[in-house]
């Protein structure tokens, strides 16, 4: 497995970008990896990226491993452009909570719904100078 499809496996925060009527709107998001490696987000219907996922799909999500770095520029981090789309499979919540366990506090409440995003593409930057486009395919597989 490759070092951006760890990173992007990682249970954690990222940023999530969606659109806002066309303007970039970004917000943190908890995410969990599904079996396939595909980012799973559990967001409130209230909440605006869920609002601007509804009017347009297209997000993008960026995991950083630039932590503790001196230098944050030269920590590894993934870009993933994609699709998100409600997700109603039972698993793929278990999963998800078995990542955050504290959603579980609020994961059955009727304005809260998963979502799984369809990986298209990712840009993986592993710190200076070292910059590449992966595809999906290299980014997702069964585990």
């Amino acid at each position: 497995m490759t070092p951006a499809a760890l990173l992007m496996r990682r249970p954690g925060s990222a940023a999530l970008g969606t659109s806002l009527e066309g303007a970039p709107y970004v917000s943190l998001v908890l995410t969990a990896p599904d079996s396939d490696g595909s980012p799973l987000l559990l967001l409130s219907d209230l909440a605006q990226h869920a609002r601007n996922i509804a009017a347009d799909p297209r997000v993008s999500l960026l995991f950083d491993d630039t932590a503790g770095s001196a230098d944050p520029l030269t920590g590894a981090r993934l870009t993933v452009v994609g699709m998100a789309a409600r997700c109603d499979e039972p698993d793929a919540l278990s999963r998800y909570v078995a990542c955050h366990p504290s959603a579980e506090r609020y994961a059955g409440f009727g304005d809260f719904s998963l979502y799984r995003v369809r990986v298209e593409r990712g840009h993986f930057i592993a710190g200076f100078g070292r910059i590449e486009w992966i595809g999906a395919d290299r980014l997702l597989s069964a585990v």
